[in-house]
């Protein structure tokens, strides 16, 4: 379920080259699988290029921003 999930985020994201949108699913992966960080309010996950700022609340990730450097 939660992988679909991922992939559903992802997937609005169609206007972006292959190598980028595979960089975001795997932050968005990776702040996903952190059960122990908290969020209060804003966060942010860098890649290589590409960044993502996002809130959580309890199992809710909100991602608020995407963006690359590509």
């Amino acid at each position: 379920m939660k992988v679909q999930m991922i992939q559903r985020a992802a997937d609005v994201l169609f206007d972006i080259p292959g190598e980028v949108h595979e960089e975001i699913i795997a932050l968005i992966r990776a702040v996903a699988e952190d059960p122990e960080t908290q969020v209060a309010d804003l966060a942010a996950a860098f890649g290589e290029w590409c960044w993502l700022v996002y809130t959580r609340r309890g199992d809710v990730i909100e991602v608020l921003d995407v963006g690359c450097a590509r």
